[in-house]
């Protein structure tokens, strides 16, 4: 379990958004003298020296530096990250690798996020007071139940799904790539999820497109045809009940919130 010194503020060397799983299902890593920090968004798996992890959405890592790790993915996977250095002044506070943040993942993701504008802003007192609120949530996370494995169906329709937001779907479909019956898979995606295949599909619609509107130059129909949403009444409503505002706004919004002071 690595042991953290919080009492300095960080040196965040990079944070951003980071995309795998499209070219290759299979990545190594290794950072000299950099702290690893993850918010995942999708299923796979991560192995720390020798030991395997689930990643799961929601969940969030810290590896310490100079540790190789080993990235599998299942489609395409999308996390927010930030690599970083600490002073190692103050008490020290022992944190899992891999957690799960529950009801805390929103708050991370937002702070990870304000950390990756500070970056991209050149504005790195910023990036690190970001994420030093961010080790801080990490470190005082609530431990929570390990869940079940996973049911390997429910694994396949999950990286079915994310490989193909922009595409239609329908729970038949998804159940034929996955190898069992669309009731089966319902039963066991509901089991394993507390949710609909149709409501999971939608959120993570709109998961993407809130990331496009944020992180990309994509005009409002590229986006909305990225997710699947070809539509664009449909999407601007969906935008307003999902997101709580017109897509045009929430880019507006976080452009603002992203800017440079001065």
């Amino acid at each position: 379990m690595p042991t953290i010194h919080l009492d300095r503020p960080p040196e965040v060397a990079a944070a951003g958004v980071g995309v795998h799983g499209t070219a290759t299902a299979h990545d190594v890593f290794r950072l000299p003298g950099l702290w690893q920090l993850h918010l995942y968004g999708y299923a796979g798996r991560l192995t720390v020296n020798g030991e395997v992890h689930a990643i799961r959405p929601g969940h969030v890592s810290l590896v310490p530096p100079d540790t190789s790790v080993e990235f599998r993915y299942l489609g395409r996977s999308e996390h927010l990250f930030a690599h970083l250095s600490l002073s190692g002044a103050g008490e020290p506070r022992q944190v899992p690798v891999m957690q799960d943040a529950g009801v805390h993942a929103t708050a991370l993701s937002e702070l990870l996020r304000r950390a990756a504008a500070a970056v991209a802003a050149a504005e790195p007192a910023q990036a690190s007071a970001e994420i030093w609120a961010a080790l801080w949530r990490v470190a005082r996370l609530p431990p929570v139940a390990p869940r079940v494995v996973p049911h390997p169906a429910v694994t396949g329709a999950v990286a079915y799904i994310e490989a193909r937001l922009a595409q239609p779907l329908t729970v038949p479909e998804i159940a034929r790539a996955a190898g069992v019956s669309h009731n089966h898979l319902s039963r066991l995606f509901r089991a394993e999820r507390g949710d609909t295949l149709v409501a999971y599909i939608r959120r993570r619609r709109l998961e993407r497109a809130g990331h496009l509107l944020r992180e990309s130059t994509l005009s409002i129909p590229a986006v909305a045809a990225s997710v699947g949403i070809p539509d664009l009444q449909a999407f601007n409503k969906v935008c307003r009940r999902e997101l709580g505002a017109s897509p045009r706004a929430v880019r507006a919004a976080w452009s603002r919130a992203g800017a440079p002071d001065g």
